[in-house]
């Protein structure tokens, strides 16, 4: 007998859908979109979003969960972001720069805040609670290991072409243009992209797909279990993401630590420490130079000081971040808008950021061209436009989610461990990896907000029935 097809089930399927296409964003999308026009799972999500609608529309009710902490520090962030900006309305209306007012900037960075806190939690909430809490963990995590393996498929060929010079795997590359939403080609130098626009995206995907494929560490039994991050580790590697590596080594230290924690893989885990370790001994005795050098060759990759005046990305980014910082000083308390800090920070660009810099020259302050500059940083970026009470409210929201996370991965069952593992590594690794993004697009956040408030929920419910 045939199930029937259901509206909820059409939306649910567009949410995995959406998942498996996260890190796809090379391709010419829909204008309109905005700063989402080519990321494809953003496509899915307000696809199965109208549909949900549909359905609470024919229903006559729609499930939002705003019934808990969380939900409220969120919505108060939001509020907070229109009070701020209509404090500051005077000069949210005067400013004006790149062919773009300050009203029409304010209209676009809400919209694009809503897209990702509200619509796209409430969607996933949606789905969420249809599942009981390992299912719906288990789905998501088998969804973005299909993606993984994809994306890890395709990235091996970038690999041998741009690393190993195979370059008689240029047709097979070429020929992954007949899957949707991607376009081959090659970045420029060794880093590789994959499925990506450049290296950046990538890097975010890999933080976000990390926490999951760790978990399969812990729930699975053959030796197999360790290729998924593996698969994140060689793809970091060569990615050759500087961010990336360093929420991602975060993530790897904090899982190790909540290894050492568990009493059921402490032993385990010491050991292999030990492997390890002696196996880098071994090899720094064998391969002493080679290892050295690339060791170095990685350090300095991560060495902002010192290229500081050599490297125009950190040139850029640093003085961006110490612009905004000036402006937060000049308007501590409300800051000076949603979307205004452009605006303001023009006038504070530090010498040494903008001297020999092209980044600059043609873009950021080259008014013939709309986009505006990136902050680099959604922290120091919301403290410009939002002061100390946005800033705060921002930060509570954060610490929540790993405090409850945290809270969930402490009491749970042992077998329901790996969730909490996952919540706490994806919380604060996308969380450092904010440092040098500063959008809200964070698919891997608004997923796991809606899970811990499955979570919270669920646990609620079983304590009012005590």
């Amino acid at each position: 007998m045939q199930s029937k097809i259901t509206l909820r089930k059409i939306y649910t399927a567009f949410f995995f859908v959406g998942i498996f296409f996260i890190p796809f964003n090379d391709f010419e999308g829909l204008s309109f979109l905005g700063e989402y026009k080519n990321e494809a799972a953003t496509y899915f999500f307000l696809i199965g979003f109208l549909i949900l609608i549909i359905e609470s529309l024919l229903k006559g009710k729609i499930n939002i969960p705003y019934r808990n902490s969380l939900s409220i520090v969120l919505i108060l962030f939001i509020v907070w972001t229109f009070l701020s900006t209509l404090i500051n309305i005077e000069t949210v209306l005067e400013n004006y720069y790149k062919q773009t007012s300050g009203i029409n900037r304010y209209i676009r960075q809400t919209i694009s805040l809503l897209i990702s806190a509200v619509i796209f939690t409430i969607f996933f909430w949606n789905v969420i609670r249809n599942y009981r809490l390992d299912k719906i963990f288990l789905l998501i995590r088998k969804t973005l290991l299909f993606s993984l393996i994809f994306v890890t498929v395709y990235g091996s060929i970038e690999i041998a072409i741009v690393h190993f010079g195979m370059r008689s795997l240029e047709p097979i590359y070429k020929a992954f243009e007949i899957f949707p939403f991607l376009n081959s080609n090659f970045e420029g130098g060794k880093r590789v992209s994959s499925v990506a626009y450049e290296v950046p995206s990538l890097g975010n995907y890999l933080i976000t797909v990390g926490p999951w494929m760790l978990s399969y560490i812990l729930t699975e039994k053959r030796w197999y279990k360790f290729i998924p991050s593996l698969c994140v580790l060689v793809l970091m590697y060569f990615s050759d993401s500087r961010t990336a590596m360093i929420c991602i080594l975060i993530e790897l230290l904090l899982f190790i630590v909540l290894l050492l924690y568990d009493i059921r893989y402490r032993k385990t885990t010491v050991k292999a420490l030990q492997i390890v370790t002696a196996s880098v001994l071994l090899l720094l005795v064998v391969k002493s130079n080679d290892i050295i050098e690339l060791i170095d060759e990685r350090a300095d990759r991560l060495n902002f000081y010192k290229n500081l005046t050599e490297n125009v990305s950190n040139k850029t980014r640093f003085g961006m971040q110490y612009a905004s910082f000036q402006v937060f000083k000049e308007n501590p308390i409300v800051g000076v808008g949603l979307g205004q800090d452009t605006y303001h920070k023009i006038y504070h660009y530090p010498y040494w950021s903008t001297h020999n810099n092209w980044e600059f020259d043609l873009y950021y302050t080259n008014l013939q061209v709309k986009s505006f500059p990136s902050g680099y940083n959604i922290y120091t970026r919301l403290l410009s436009e939002l002061g100390i009470v946005g800033i705060f409210l921002f930060l509570t929201f954060i610490f929540l989610c790993i405090y409850y996370s945290i809270l969930f991965w402490k009491y749970a069952d042992n077998r329901d461990k790996y969730m909490g593992v996952i919540l706490i590594l994806s919380f604060v690794g996308l969380s450092v990896n904010w440092m040098q993004t500063d959008f809200f697009r964070q698919y891997g956040i608004w997923l796991c907000l809606a899970l811990i408030i499955r979570i919270r929920m669920i646990h609620r419910a079983e304590n009012e029935k005590k």
